[in-house]
Protein backbone atom coordinates (compact mmCIF):
# COMPACT_ATOMS: atom_id res chain seq x y z
CA UNK A 1 0.00 0.00 0.00
CA UNK A 2 1.34 3.53 -1.20
CA UNK A 3 1.99 6.19 1.58
CA UNK A 4 0.12 9.34 1.36
CA UNK A 5 3.16 11.14 3.05
CA UNK A 6 6.50 11.32 1.74
CA UNK A 7 7.63 12.40 4.59
CA UNK A 8 6.88 9.33 6.69
CA UNK A 9 8.34 6.98 3.83
CA UNK A 10 11.91 8.78 4.20
CA UNK A 11 11.26 8.70 7.82
CA UNK A 12 10.91 4.60 8.00
CA UNK A 13 12.65 3.44 5.03
CA UNK A 14 15.54 6.04 4.65
CA UNK A 15 15.92 8.34 7.73
CA UNK A 16 19.42 8.70 6.52
CA UNK A 17 18.34 10.74 3.75
CA UNK A 18 16.80 13.34 6.08
CA UNK A 19 19.91 13.67 8.60
CA UNK A 20 17.29 15.66 9.84
CA UNK A 21 15.45 18.41 7.17
CA UNK A 22 19.08 18.24 5.38
CA UNK A 23 20.97 19.35 8.60
CA UNK A 24 25.12 18.56 8.09
CA UNK A 25 26.07 15.71 10.58
CA UNK A 26 29.36 17.87 10.23
CA UNK A 27 27.49 20.92 12.18
CA UNK A 28 25.56 18.09 14.58
CA UNK A 29 29.18 15.80 15.19
CA UNK A 30 30.61 19.52 16.25
CA UNK A 31 28.02 20.37 18.07
CA UNK A 32 28.41 17.26 20.05
CA UNK A 33 32.42 17.24 20.65
CA UNK A 34 32.73 21.02 20.54
CA UNK A 35 29.45 22.21 22.78
CA UNK A 36 26.34 23.75 21.88
CA UNK A 37 26.95 27.33 22.12
CA UNK A 38 30.12 27.06 20.12
CA UNK A 39 29.27 25.35 17.16
CA UNK A 40 26.09 27.43 16.78
CA UNK A 41 28.35 30.34 16.49
CA UNK A 42 28.71 29.48 12.73
CA UNK A 43 25.55 28.68 12.06
CA UNK A 44 23.08 31.13 9.98
CA UNK A 45 19.79 32.29 11.85
CA UNK A 46 17.83 33.84 9.89
CA UNK A 47 14.56 36.73 11.04
CA UNK A 48 11.77 38.52 11.04
CA UNK A 49 8.68 36.65 9.53
CA UNK A 50 5.22 37.59 9.76
CA UNK A 51 1.41 37.13 8.41
CA UNK A 52 -1.51 39.15 8.35
CA UNK A 53 -4.99 38.33 7.36
CA UNK A 54 -7.26 41.20 5.04
CA UNK A 55 -11.00 40.76 3.61
CA UNK A 56 -9.46 38.64 0.29
CA UNK A 57 -6.70 36.26 1.72
CA UNK A 58 -3.72 36.75 4.07
CA UNK A 59 -0.34 38.47 3.37
CA UNK A 60 3.20 36.83 4.39
CA UNK A 61 6.33 38.23 4.50
CA UNK A 62 9.92 38.07 5.58
CA UNK A 63 13.21 40.14 6.10
CA UNK A 64 16.17 38.88 3.93
CA UNK A 65 19.44 39.19 6.61
CA UNK A 66 20.48 35.85 8.19
CA UNK A 67 23.16 36.51 11.16
CA UNK A 68 25.62 34.71 12.65
CA UNK A 69 25.89 36.00 16.36
CA UNK A 70 26.94 39.57 15.81
CA UNK A 71 27.88 39.36 12.34
CA UNK A 72 26.00 39.43 8.81
CA UNK A 73 25.83 36.24 7.38
CA UNK A 74 23.59 36.34 4.18
CA UNK A 75 21.48 39.73 3.07
CA UNK A 76 19.49 37.72 0.19
CA UNK A 77 18.07 34.79 2.05
CA UNK A 78 14.51 34.44 0.68
CA UNK A 79 12.32 32.82 4.02
CA UNK A 80 9.27 32.88 2.59
CA UNK A 81 8.58 29.93 0.30
CA UNK A 82 5.32 29.26 -1.98
CA UNK A 83 4.05 25.66 -0.69
CA UNK A 84 1.29 25.32 -3.49
CA UNK A 85 -1.24 27.11 -5.52
CA UNK A 86 -2.86 28.07 -2.35
CA UNK A 87 -0.49 28.09 0.42
CA UNK A 88 2.97 29.13 1.70
CA UNK A 89 5.83 28.93 4.49
CA UNK A 90 7.60 31.47 6.45
CA UNK A 91 10.88 30.62 8.09
CA UNK A 92 12.97 31.66 11.28
CA UNK A 93 15.47 30.19 12.97
CA UNK A 94 18.20 28.01 11.86
CA UNK A 95 18.92 28.83 8.25
CA UNK A 96 19.79 25.95 6.76
CA UNK A 97 17.23 23.84 8.50
CA UNK A 98 14.78 26.14 7.67
CA UNK A 99 15.31 26.11 4.16
CA UNK A 100 15.77 22.22 4.06
CA UNK A 101 12.12 21.93 6.05
CA UNK A 102 10.44 24.53 3.22
CA UNK A 103 11.53 22.11 0.96
CA UNK A 104 10.49 19.14 1.96
CA UNK A 105 7.62 20.84 2.79
CA UNK A 106 6.65 21.42 -0.71
CA UNK A 107 7.45 17.73 -2.11
CA UNK A 108 5.54 16.30 0.81
CA UNK A 109 2.07 18.36 -0.67
CA UNK A 110 3.35 17.75 -3.93
CA UNK A 111 3.16 13.57 -3.14
CA UNK A 112 0.47 13.36 -1.59
CA UNK A 113 -1.64 15.42 -4.35
CA UNK A 114 -0.39 12.70 -6.81
CA UNK A 115 -1.49 10.22 -4.69
CA UNK A 116 -4.59 10.70 -3.60
CA UNK A 117 -5.33 13.17 -6.55
CA UNK A 118 -6.73 15.96 -4.57
CA UNK A 119 -4.84 18.62 -2.20
CA UNK A 120 -4.19 18.40 1.30
CA UNK A 121 -6.96 20.92 3.49
CA UNK A 122 -5.56 24.04 4.58
CA UNK A 123 -5.91 22.70 7.78
CA UNK A 124 -4.56 18.88 6.57
CA UNK A 125 -1.51 20.84 5.22
CA UNK A 126 -0.69 22.71 8.78
CA UNK A 127 -1.28 19.12 10.30
CA UNK A 128 1.47 17.94 8.10
CA UNK A 129 3.71 20.83 9.38
CA UNK A 130 3.70 20.05 12.66
CA UNK A 131 4.66 16.59 12.20
CA UNK A 132 7.61 17.70 10.55
CA UNK A 133 8.29 20.66 13.02
CA UNK A 134 8.11 17.85 16.15
CA UNK A 135 10.50 15.35 14.30
CA UNK A 136 13.48 18.47 14.32
CA UNK A 137 12.82 18.44 17.77
CA UNK A 138 15.91 16.86 19.27
CA UNK A 139 17.84 19.21 16.83
CA UNK A 140 15.67 22.11 18.39
CA UNK A 141 17.48 21.06 22.02
CA UNK A 142 20.86 21.84 20.97
CA UNK A 143 19.63 25.37 19.54
CA UNK A 144 19.27 24.26 15.71
CA UNK A 145 15.50 25.53 15.69
CA UNK A 146 12.53 25.53 13.20
CA UNK A 147 10.00 28.19 13.48
CA UNK A 148 8.05 28.83 10.96
CA UNK A 149 4.43 30.72 10.26
CA UNK A 150 2.47 28.90 7.71
CA UNK A 151 -0.19 30.86 6.25
CA UNK A 152 -3.19 29.58 2.91
CA UNK A 153 -6.36 30.29 1.50
CA UNK A 154 -8.72 28.03 2.52
CA UNK A 155 -11.42 27.47 -0.32
CA UNK A 156 -14.04 25.71 1.42
CA UNK A 157 -14.03 28.44 3.83
CA UNK A 158 -13.66 31.15 1.26
CA UNK A 159 -10.73 32.83 4.07
CA UNK A 160 -7.17 33.43 4.86
CA UNK A 161 -5.65 31.17 8.11
CA UNK A 162 -2.68 31.89 9.97
CA UNK A 163 -1.08 28.66 12.09
CA UNK A 164 2.01 29.46 14.04
CA UNK A 165 3.90 26.78 16.00
CA UNK A 166 6.40 26.32 18.96
CA UNK A 167 9.29 24.21 18.78
CA UNK A 168 7.40 20.76 19.47
CA UNK A 169 5.31 20.89 16.65
CA UNK A 170 2.47 22.37 18.65
CA UNK A 171 0.11 23.97 16.06
CA UNK A 172 -1.79 27.61 17.28
CA UNK A 173 -4.11 29.23 14.51
CA UNK A 174 -4.30 32.58 14.88
CA UNK A 175 -7.04 34.80 13.42
CA UNK A 176 -5.54 38.26 12.43
CA UNK A 177 -1.77 38.28 12.28
CA UNK A 178 1.63 36.82 14.31
CA UNK A 179 4.83 37.74 13.47
CA UNK A 180 7.93 35.23 14.85
CA UNK A 181 11.55 35.27 15.04
CA UNK A 182 14.01 37.75 17.09
CA UNK A 183 11.88 40.94 16.15
CA UNK A 184 8.91 39.53 15.92
CA UNK A 185 7.30 41.12 19.35
CA UNK A 186 8.38 44.78 17.86
CA UNK A 187 6.97 43.91 14.35
CA UNK A 188 3.59 42.48 16.45
CA UNK A 189 3.48 45.87 18.16
CA UNK A 190 3.20 47.61 14.87
CA UNK A 191 0.90 45.29 13.78
CA UNK A 192 -1.06 45.45 16.88
CA UNK A 193 -2.06 49.26 16.77
CA UNK A 194 -2.66 49.57 12.93
CA UNK A 195 -4.21 46.21 12.18
CA UNK A 196 -7.72 46.37 10.67
CA UNK A 197 -9.22 43.05 9.28
CA UNK A 198 -11.15 45.35 6.68
CA UNK A 199 -7.89 46.83 5.12
CA UNK A 200 -7.50 46.42 1.31
CA UNK A 201 -4.60 44.27 0.47
CA UNK A 202 -2.41 47.98 -0.29
CA UNK A 203 -2.76 48.75 2.86
CA UNK A 204 -1.83 45.71 4.20
CA UNK A 205 1.09 44.88 2.30
CA UNK A 206 1.84 48.17 3.55
CA UNK A 207 1.64 47.58 6.99
CA UNK A 208 3.20 44.27 6.71
CA UNK A 209 6.59 46.16 5.62
CA UNK A 210 5.86 48.51 8.22
CA UNK A 211 5.88 46.35 10.44
CA UNK A 212 9.32 44.79 9.14
CA UNK A 213 11.21 48.08 8.67
CA UNK A 214 9.86 49.04 12.73
CA UNK A 215 11.57 45.56 13.56
CA UNK A 216 14.82 46.52 11.81
CA UNK A 217 15.18 49.53 14.37
CA UNK A 218 14.76 47.22 17.46
CA UNK A 219 16.41 44.23 16.60
CA UNK A 220 20.08 43.62 14.97
CA UNK A 221 18.48 40.57 13.44
CA UNK A 222 16.42 42.06 11.23
CA UNK A 223 17.24 43.72 7.76
CA UNK A 224 15.55 46.62 7.12
CA UNK A 225 15.21 47.78 3.19
CA UNK A 226 18.67 48.09 1.65
CA UNK A 227 18.59 50.90 -0.91
CA UNK A 228 21.79 50.93 -1.69
CA UNK A 229 21.90 47.14 -2.61
CA UNK A 230 18.62 46.89 -3.76
CA UNK A 231 17.47 44.58 -1.57
CA UNK A 232 13.83 44.54 -0.08
CA UNK A 233 11.55 41.94 2.37
CA UNK A 234 10.08 39.25 0.49
CA UNK A 235 6.11 39.51 0.78
CA UNK A 236 3.39 37.26 -1.27
CA UNK A 237 -0.37 37.74 -0.96
CA UNK A 238 -2.95 34.36 -0.87
CA UNK A 239 -5.95 35.13 -2.49
CA UNK A 240 -8.60 33.08 -3.86
CA UNK A 241 -7.42 33.13 -7.35
CA UNK A 242 -4.12 31.51 -5.84
CA UNK A 243 -0.53 33.05 -4.50
CA UNK A 244 0.86 36.07 -6.21
CA UNK A 245 4.47 37.24 -5.36
CA UNK A 246 4.79 41.33 -5.11
CA UNK A 247 7.84 42.61 -7.23
CA UNK A 248 11.13 44.64 -5.46
CA UNK A 249 9.61 47.56 -7.39
CA UNK A 250 6.59 47.98 -6.16
CA UNK A 251 7.85 47.78 -2.54
CA UNK A 252 11.01 49.66 -3.12
CA UNK A 253 7.99 52.72 -4.16
CA UNK A 254 6.30 52.26 -1.03
CA UNK A 255 9.20 51.89 1.25
CA UNK A 256 10.60 55.48 -0.36
CA UNK A 257 6.88 56.76 0.56
CA UNK A 258 7.12 55.19 3.96
CA UNK A 259 11.02 56.59 4.46
CA UNK A 260 9.90 60.00 3.14
CA UNK A 261 6.87 59.98 5.78
CA UNK A 262 9.37 59.37 8.63
CA UNK A 263 11.41 62.18 8.06
CA UNK A 264 9.01 64.81 7.49
CA UNK A 265 7.60 63.53 10.80
CA UNK A 266 11.09 63.65 12.66
CA UNK A 267 11.57 67.13 10.90
CA UNK A 268 8.49 68.65 12.47
CA UNK A 269 9.43 67.36 15.83
CA UNK A 270 12.57 68.96 15.79
CA UNK A 271 10.74 72.54 14.92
Amino acid sequence: MENSSFYDFLTSQYPNLLTQFGLNNNVNNTANTMGNKEALKSVPFGTTVLALKYGDGVIIAGDRMATEGYQVAARRVEKVYKCDDYSAIAISGAAGACIEMAKLFQVELEHYEKLEGVPLTTEGKANKLSQMIKGNLPFAMQGLIVIPIFAGYDLNKGEGRIYKYDITGGRYEETEYYATGSGGKDARNTLKKMYSPDMPEDKSILLALEALYDASEEDRGTAGPDMIRGIYPTVKAIRKSGIVDINSESIEAIYKRLIAGKQKAAKKEKE
